[in-house]
């Protein structure tokens, strides 16, 4: 335990060194001081990944004898596949030098054979000097006399080195000299140092590869301001619908009490989100897997804007790796928002296994992650590439998430559950979910979800190609300011989407609305994977199992955290949507007053006044508002006293009305959709009588208002079964 505590302590305190802005070196030099010239790796200019050792390639070495010298960067430069070796170079500061040997070989023919296919596969080579990157081709192919391809190879390296002061500004690499090559040929490989003065600040000495012209063209101004504008757009809907269509709706609702009209038409039209008041709050399907992506994509979003605004705070595109650590780090750290999310979510729908919850919400990312970096993992020690992750710096990682992430995760379960665990719904849910009635394609879920990607995806279409171009084209992202706008403006318009795609969900009265807003949001990362499979085939020359392989692998890590991270974004977009409009709505639902029951049928029709009465009796408040599930309290008189309303028996109790509610729900159910069913059974369906609680009032107020209709001539037809007298 102590020997996992001390490695524990060692990783946290390289990461930390490894997020300051500044090396541990403090880049000045002395003049005739040693600078060191390190070795990186080689690998095919067409796939960026394929990296292997500078040695793999049979160069030779100044003093083969003398063992190499590493330096062994941070997590994140590990990860990326950096291995730095002492070249043995002697480079001292402001000293120039001629050309002076390195060392000579005499091909075999095993060496030409593996010069040969790095040069035709266009290999290069990355050097570090003063922590500059310096990049080199091995060779070049030509053309002889006759025409056929003749390989050569670069044996001189020229470096031109600028100073200002005791710093180093830049380093450039010129390769020369090149040498046929053939069996038994003889190669001689020298080098010199030019050392120039130049005016050039330190802090700008990175300024040269970063790519103006390419970032900043005015196509990237463009996509940013459409993406701005698309989020007017969005917004703008979202107020409609809010401000107009809602508000529409809620005064449909509360018409004034004798409005005759009002009545008839709340009875035969009702329709859309307001009938699932009673379902809307049901806790979704597979309530475990949903609190941790939910979870899960809150902490990927949280994390994304940290790196990003710790990026461009340090600058941390100039440091190797660092991003990388940064990242990992953030991680860690985070997990307790992950776990507080979650835990809370499903405290508030009713979970009752909530370890089960926290241990997923803890590996789900990470464990996906983990299973795709070890295929890849495996597939780099089968090719010895630089891409293969020691051993050590597994555990390293392995580590982190057990003492760190994973206890962190556990905090914010246990607080999320006990903070955060109130569920205050507007609607109470009723026991038995109501039948969902069959609607056009285009209404369906899982239509919806693919058209609910489309708009968040057209937000960072533009984006994703600078970063896919910067990460698997050998260009630095440098532009972090607009990466924040776009995730953003990614967030913005996903929630707003995800809105509306919810309203129309609930319009056509479907109220698993959980799932379908994640997945309408999380859509967008399956665009961005069709996207990459485009980008893998028409922009870039990638070849080979290997490359293949990796680029797939890290898109599609990619993209599941871009799809949680989105899905989360847009359910809780969708949670307080839905939230809003039925605390704003729960009080202007259809009320059955006798103001309104005065006015169709008349203020001296005993027969409904008596079952009016009977159905509200038990709380006077109960007697101004009947019809809807929030505004009944006790329930009707369980005897089996009926009344006789214009020569048909209408029930006053309970348990008249059950069975024959039951039976006409049992019917409408399983026999005949919806919209086929007749106007009582409309009725009984439509407003989500709770047969199961005792709250049956508004049931049997229903059924006395759907036979009196029928009797005085109002096209309202009763129920498909027979209305024998006697019985409803």
């Amino acid at each position: 335990m102590r020997l996992f505590n001390k490695v524990l302590g060692l990783l946290t305190l390289q990461a930390l060194f490894c997020l300051a802005s500044a090396s541990e070196k403090n880049h000045k030099y002395g003049d005739n001081e040693a600078v060191v010239l390190w070795v990186n790796k080689v690998g095919p200019y067409n796939n960026p990944q394929e990296t292997y050792n500078y040695y793999y390639l049979p160069f030779c070495k100044p003093f083969p004898d003398k063992k190499a010298e590493h330096s062994w960067g941070g997590l994140g430069e590990v990860l990326q596949g950096n291995e730095l070796i002492n070249s043995q170079l002697e480079i001292n500061f402001k000293v120039p030098l001629n050309k002076k040997v390195i060392c000579s070989q005499t091909l075999s023919t095993e060496h030409v054979s593996t010069f040969e296919q790095a040069v035709q596969r266009q290999y290069w080579y990355e050097l570090f000097l003063d922590d500059l990157p310096i990049w080199g081709f091995v060779g070049e192919a030509k053309k002889d006399k006759n025409g056929q391809e003749a390989i050569y190879i670069y044996t001189h390296k020229a470096f031109d080195i600028s100073y200002n002061k005791d710093k180093i500004i830049q380093v450039n690499l010129t390769s020369d000299d090149p040498v046929l090559l053939e069996d038994g040929a003889k190669l001689t490989f020298t080098y010199s140092v030019t050392w120039y003065p130049t005016s050039v600040p330190f802090a700008r000495r990175f300024e040269r590869y970063l790519d103006y012209s390419f970032f900043e063209h005015k196509i990237h101004w463009f996509s940013i301001f459409n993406s701005f504008m698309m989020v007017m757009f969005l917004t703008g809907l979202v107020a409609i619908i809010l401000m107009r269509t809602l508000r529409k709706d809620y005064a449909r609702y509360a018409k004034s009490d004798d409005d005759m009209e009002s009545l008839e038409r709340d009875l035969n039209e009702e329709s859309g989100w307001k009938l699932v008041h009673g379902d809307v709050f049901r806790p979704p399907r597979n309530l475990v897997l949903l609190a941790a992506c939910v979870g899960t994509g809150m902490q990927l979003a949280l994390l994304s804007l940290a790196v990003i605004l710790l990026t461009i705070a340090g600058n941390y595109f100039e440091e190797r790796g660092t991003i990388l650590t940064a990242f990992i780090v953030c991680y860690a750290l985070t997990s307790f928002w992950g776990g507080y999310t979650s835990g809370g979510f499903y405290a508030r729908n009713d979970g009752k296994h909530w370890i089960r919850a926290m241990l997923l919400t803890a590996c789900l990312f990470p464990g996906v992650c983990f299973a795709i970096a070890f295929s890849l993992n495996t597939i780099a020690i089968f090719y010895h590439s630089l891409a293969a992750v020691p051993f050590g710096y597994i555990m390293a990682v392995i580590l982190l998430w057990s003492f760190i992430s994973f206890p962190l995760c556990l905090i914010g379960t246990v607080i999320g559950r006990n903070w955060n665990s109130v569920p205050n719904n507007p609607c109470r849910v009723k026991r038995i979910p109501s039948p969902i009635p069959d609607r056009a394609w285009y209404l369906h879920p899982w239509s919806i979800c693919l058209a609910g990607g489309l708009l968040p995806f057209g937000s960072i279409f533009i984006e994703m190609y600078f970063i896919f171009t910067s990460f698997w084209g050998y260009k630095v992202y440098y532009v972090y300011g607009f990466m924040l706008l776009v995730v953003l403006i990614l967030m913005i318009v996903t929630a707003s989407v995800t809105i509306v795609g919810t309203y129309f969900l609930l319009n056509a009265e479907n109220y698993h609305w959980q799932w379908t807003s994640f997945g309408m949001s999380s859509s967008t990362a399956l665009y961005v994977f069709l996207y990459s499979i485009h980008y893998f085939l028409f922009k870039t020359k990638m070849s080979g199992l290997f490359q293949t392989c990796f680029y797939f692998g890290y898109m599609s890590m990619f993209c599941i955290g871009l799809s949680l991270m989105c899905g989360a974004v847009g359910y809780l977009g969708a949670a307080a949507f839905v939230r809003t409009i039925y605390r704003n709505g729960s009080v202007t639902e259809l009320r059955v007053t006798p103001t309104r029951v005065a006015a169709v049928f008349g203020s001296s029709n005993s027969g409904f006044a008596f079952a009016f009465q009977a159905a509200t009796s038990g709380s006077t408040s109960h007697q101004q508002h009947a019809g809807t599930r929030s505004e009944f309290g006790s329930a009707a008189p369980r005897d089996k006293k009926r009344v006789e309303i214009s020569g048909l028996a209408a029930p006053a109790g309970a348990a008249c009305v059950c069975e024959q509610v039951a039976a006409c729900n049992r019917q409408t159910r399983h026999r005949a959709p919806l919209a086929a069913v007749n106007q009582c059974c409309h009725v009984l369906i439509a407003y989500r009588c709770d047969l199961h609680d005792g709250t049956v009032a508004g049931a049997c107020i229903h059924i006395c208002m759907r036979v009196l209709l029928w009797v005085r001539g109002y096209e309202a037809r009763p129920c498909s079964m027979e209305l024998a007298k006697g019985s409803v």
